[in-house]
C-alpha cells in the first residue's frame, strides 16, 4: 500500500488542488451568503461561517467517496428531498437577507453566523453535491481510501482559503457601503441572486 501511495505523481495533487479552487471560488449560493456576512459582520466574525462551510463540504465529499453516491442512486427519492430542501433553504436565506435591517453587526469573532449554519448550507447546496460527485469521480473513482482522504484534505485547505476570500471581499465592501441603507440595498441584491438560484433549481 505504501509503495503504491509513493508512486502518485505530484501533478495529480496539483490537479486536485486546481479542481478544488475552480469549484470553491466561483460564485454560488454559499459564497453569496459568506459575502453578505463579510459586509455586515466583518472578516473575523465570518470565519466561523467559512470554517463551517468548508468542514460541511469536506464531510460531504468524504462520504460521497466512501459510498454515499451509491446509496442515493439506490434511493432516488432522497435526491428529490435534498433538492427541495435546498430550494427551501435558499428561499429562507434570501428572505433573511431581504428583510435585514442593514445595521452593521458587532465585528468580533463571537458575532456573525455560526459554523453549523455554514455546514448546513453545504448539505442543501446543489453545487456542493455536484462538485463532490464530479470530484470523487475524477480523482478517486477506484475507491482507494488513500486517494479519498488525500483529496479531501487538499480540498479542505483550498476550500477554506477560497471561501475566506469571499468573506474578505465582503468586509472590504462593507467599509464603502457604510450606512444601513446601502447595506440594505446590497443585501436585497444578494437576496435576489439567492432567489434566482432557487428558481433555477425548480425549473431545472
Amino acid at each position: 500500500m505504501f509503495a503504491a501511495t509513493s508512486t502518485i505523481p505530484i501533478s495529480l495533487y496539483l490537479s486536485m488542488a486546481a479542481f478544488a479552487l475552480a469549484a470553491s471560488i466561483t460564485p454560488g449560493p454559499v459564497n453569496i451568503i459568506v459575502l453578505s456576512s463579510g459586509v455586515q459582520f466583518g472578516f473575523r466574525a465570518s470565519l466561523r461561517l467559512v470554517f463551517g462551510a468548508t468542514a460541511g463540504f469536506c464531510l460531504l465529499l468524504l462520504l460521497i467517496g466512501l459510498g454515499l453516491h451509491e446509496l442515493l442512486t439506490a434511493f432516488p427519492q432522497m435526491t428529490t428531498i435534498i433538492q427541495w430542501a435546498g430550494v427551501a433553504f435558499l428561499l429562507f436565506m434570501a428572505w433573511k437577507l431581504f428583510s435585514s435591517s442593514g445595521e452593521l453587526g458587532k465585528r468580533d469573532a463571537g458575532s456573525g453566523p455560526s459554523a453549523i449554519t455554514g455546514a448546513l448550507m453545504q448539505w442543501v447546496n446543489p453545487k456542493a453535491w455536484l462538485a463532490s460527485i464530479a470530484g470523487m469521480g475524477a480523482y478517486a473513482a477506484s475507491g482507494a481510501p488513500t486517494l479519498i482522504w488525500e483529496f479531501t484534505a487538499i480540498y479542505f485547505v483550498v476550500c477554506f482559503a477560497s471561501v475566506a476570500c469571499w468573506a474578505y471581499a465582503g468586509a472590504f465592501l462593507g467599509r464603502f457601503l457604510g450606512n444601513p441603507s446601502r447595506i440594505r440595498l446590497f443585501n436585497r441584491v444578494m437576496a435576489g441572486l439567492l432567489a434566482a438560484s432557487a428558481v433555477y433549481l425548480i425549473l431545472g
